[in-house]
């Protein structure tokens, strides 16, 4: 996922022909206050008028707790809700919020009779949202990703952080990774409700063995995506994200061994020299399926 500042048009150009799998044209953290409200017409005339491709078209509104967000979803979803995937949820503290949300979309959509079906994602970066994220995550069947947000879930915990995106405080004095719980918690929601989850940002743009690090964490707690500040970083984030080569071969063996075994009325196989059971065949289909997704979008 990309996000870019909807006050740079410039910048939404670049992102539509991108290496993304998803544009985020953002209202919220990435634009000053007074900037808010006239960049709300550059989120409408770009997905009116530009081209995303195979590319998931979604914006951040901002949080309901600011005066911006209700006009954010009418000024943008009535101009331009027939060309929109997603309305991307910041600091979401209660199912209320989404449920909120929801009704506007709803509201917005029988009026103007809308065909498509609009859905949410949820930025999980409060301390609310972590004690609520089973609730959030069920709250609407329009809610159809999680995403954890470091930075202002940080702040919430009073938390010190240098750097957005780092996985150890400032003077690393903390010996385990400091968001293990809320991100694990994340993909368990995700995963119990049959979501999406994607890890927030890393901002070190100078630290490519950082973001290469915190994208292999994310990747190894179950997280599908990575949250992108800069361009820069889709080619390392997109790398990691998808299963190596010998991981699909290891898959499609496991696979065609399952099926050979049944074939001869056998429940147990091993596969170069391991014993592979029903939880294997799961991870093996899991993996194949996001080989084929990823090779079907870079078709697209």
């Amino acid at each position: 996922m990309l996000f870019v500042p909807a006050s740079r048009f410039a910048m939404i150009e670049k992102a539509s022909q991108s290496a993304a799998d998803a544009v985020c044209i953002d209202l919220e953290d990435a634009l000053a206050p007074e900037e808010k409200i006239g960049a709300r017409a550059n989120v409408v005339r770009a997905l009116r008028e530009l081209d995303f491709g195979p590319r998931l078209r979604m914006y951040r509104i901002n949080g309901l707790d600011t005066p911006f967000a209700y006009r954010d979803l009418i000024e943008v979803v009535e101009a331009a809700g027939d060309r929109l995937d997603l309305v991307v949820l910041p600091k979401a503290n209660r199912a209320a919020d989404v449920i909120f949300v929801d009704t506007m979309l709803s509201q917005i959509e029988a009026s103007l009779g809308f065909a498509n079906r609009i859905a949410i994602e949820v930025h999980i970066e409060t301390a609310q949202a972590f004690l609520a994220v089973r609730e959030i995550a069920s709250a609407s069947p329009r809610v159809d990703a999680l995403i954890f947000g470091p930075g202002d879930y940080a702040a919430s915990l009073h938390a010190p952080l240098a750097s957005i995106g780092e996985e150890d405080s400032h003077d690393a004095v903390y010996p385990g990774h400091r968001w293990h719980a809320i991100m694990h918690t994340i993909v368990a929601a995700a995963r119990a409700n049959g979501l999406r989850c994607m890890d927030g940002p890393f901002a070190g743009l100078g630290d490519p063995a950082g973001l290469e690090r915190a994208a292999r964490i994310a990747r190894a707690l179950g997280f599908d995506g990575k949250h992108c500040i800069h361009p820069a970083q889709l080619e390392m984030v997109n790398q990691i994200f998808t299963p190596p080569a010998d991981e699909v071969a290891w898959a499609e063996r496991v696979l065609q061994a399952y099926e050979e075994a049944r074939a001869g009325g056998r429940g147990v196989v091993a596969v170069d020299g391991r014993m592979v059971d029903a939880a294997n065949l799961r991870m093996a289909r899991v993996t194949t399926e996001r080989h084929r997704l990823i090779q079907a979008r870079t078709s697209a």
